[in-house]
């Protein structure tokens, strides 16, 4: 059975996914590495927002996520928090992260 608690139109696409702390950390590293080639200068600091599912849950105990960047892109002054999913347009998102850097 699958429930979706929200009202779906005849073609709305849907898409599932499969998330695996493993899986997780992998795809981190390679969009992390993807945003360092890309800066002409290091950033001056950063807000990362993660999904309360996220986490723990995928990447251990001890704000892994937030060591994450800072191994990848430096000693940055970042601040993070949790949130419960993230809207981008007229879709809401789970299980995800959002960086803003400042440069």
């Amino acid at each position: 059975m699958l429930v979706i608690g929200d009202h779906m139109n005849p073609g709305s696409p849907m898409i599932f996914c499969r998330r695996d702390g493993r899986t997780a950390i992998k795809d981190m590293h390679r969009m992390l590495d993807d945003l360092k080639q890309r800066m002409k200068t290091p950033p001056r600091g950063g807000i990362y927002i993660s999904c309360m599912g996220r986490g723990q849950h995928l990447f251990g105990e001890g704000s892994r996520e937030m060591k994450m960047i800072s191994e990848v892109l430096g000693d940055i002054p970042i601040v993070g928090f949790y949130a419960n999913g993230e809207i981008a347009g007229q879709n809401l998102y789970g299980y995800t992260g959002i960086l803003t850097l400042f440069m």
